[in-house]
C-alpha cells in the first residue's frame, strides 16, 4: 500500500526479517533513522547504502551461534551416516520385511573438516567437533589468532585439503557461488558439503551435478539460494539431506533473537548505543 509524504516522514526506523530493504525504500523515508534486522544474515539489507545515509543497521548475532552450531554437527552426522532415512526404513515397516538398514559407506571416522568462515558460528563448530576427533581447517579473509587449526588463504586450497566442508560464509557479492564445480571436485568422491550460511554461497546447479555423478559423495544443506525454493534436482537427489532453513529455529533461541531486534531499537531512540550494529553502520553510532 503506497504511503503518502506525511506517512513516509514519520517513520525513523523498523524491523525487518527477510523483506529487501533496497536503496529505493531507504531513500524514500527521509527521516529513517535506524534499520534492526532479525538474523544474523543480513544480506538482504543495502547496508553500504544505508551507511552512506547516515542510517544504522543492526541484526543479531551471539544469540543464536550454539544453536546454529549444534544444527550444522547434527546435519552432518546425518548427512554421513543417513539417519533420516534409516527411520524412514523402520517407519515403513522395512525393518521387518526387509531386514537391517543398507550399512551406509560414509563416516565422520578419519575425516578432515574444512570450515568455510571461522566466525562466531564456525568457531562454535569447530569447538564442537573438537570432540569427534576429526582434524580441523579453516578459510577466512584473514587468519585468526587465536586458534591453531590450519589456515587456508583460499577455499581452493582448503577444498584440496579436506573431504568435507562445512561454510558458514555470509552472503556477500565475494562469497555468491563461491562454492562452484571447482571447489566441490577438490573435495574428491568421498566429499561431503554442509551449508549453515547462505544459500547462494553455493552454485546448487553445480552441486546437483557433483552429487548426480558422483563427484562428491553427499550434501546436507539447511539454506538455499531462492528460499522457500528449492531446486528439483536437488529434492530429487538421494545423498542430500535437507532442512527448510531451521538451524536457528528453537523457540528459545528465536524468543532471544526477536528481543534483540527490539533492545537495538530501543537503545537507539533512547539515545543509547544499540547493542549490535553491523559493521558496515557501526561508524554512525553515535
Amino acid at each position: 500500500m503506497a504511503m503518502d509524504d506525511d506517512a513516509r516522514a514519520s517513520i525513523t526506523g523498523f524491523a525487518t526479517l527477510m523483506s529487501p530493504v533496497t536503496p529505493s525504500l531507504i531513500d524514500a523515508l527521509p527521516n529513517l533513522e535506524i534499520v534492526s534486522s532479525f538474523g544474523v544474515g543480513y544480506d538482504h539489507v543495502d547496508a553500504a547504502h544505508a551507511a552512506g545515509r547516515g542510517v544504522i543497521v543492526t541484526h543479531t548475532p551471539h544469540v543464536l551461534d550454539d544453536e546454529v552450531a549444534d544444527t550444522a554437527i547434527g546435519l552432518l552426522l546425518n548427512t554421513l551416516r543417513e539417519l533420516p532415512r534409516a527411520e524412514i526404513w523402520l517407519r515403513m515397516g522395512k525393518w521387518q520385511s526387509d531386514g537391517a538398514y543398507p550399512l551406509t559407506p560414509l563416516t565422520l571416522r578419519g575425516r578432515t573438516v574444512g570450515i568455510f568462515g571461522l566466525g562466531r558460528i564456525g568457531l562454535a563448530v569447530a569447538r564442537r567437533l573438537e570432540g569427534f576427533g576429526v582434524a580441523i581447517a579453516y578459510h577466512n579473509r584473514s587468519p585468526r589468532t587465536d586458534v591453531t587449526y590450519p589456515y587456508h588463504g583460499s577455499l581452493a586450497g582448503l577444498a584440496e585439503a579436506c573431504d568435507t566442508l562445512v561454510s558458514v560464509a555470509p552472503g556477500t557479492k565475494e562469497t555468491r557461488h563461491a562454492i562452484d564445480a571447482a571447489i566441490l571436485e577438490k573435495l574428491g568422491p568421498d566429499g561431503v558439503l554442509i551449508n549453515v550460511g547462505r544459500g547462494s554461497v553455493v552454485d546448487e546447479t553445480a552441486l546437483a551435478d557433483a552429487l548426480t555423478a558422483g563427484t562428491i559423495a553427499a550434501a546436507g544443506l539447511d539454506v538455499f539460494e531462492d528460499e522457500p525454493n528449492v531446486p528439483q534436482a536437488l529434492l530429487d537427489a538421494p545423498n542430500a539431506c535437507l532442512l527448510p532453513h531451521v538451524a536457528s529455529a528453537s523457540v528459545g533461541t528465536r524468543q532471544a533473537m526477536g528481543q534483540l531486534v527490539i533492545d537495538n531499537l530501543a537503545a537507539w531512540f533512547a539515545g543509547d548505543t544499540p547493542p549490535t550494529p553491523v559493521p558496515e553502520t557501526a561508524a554512525l553510532i553515535r
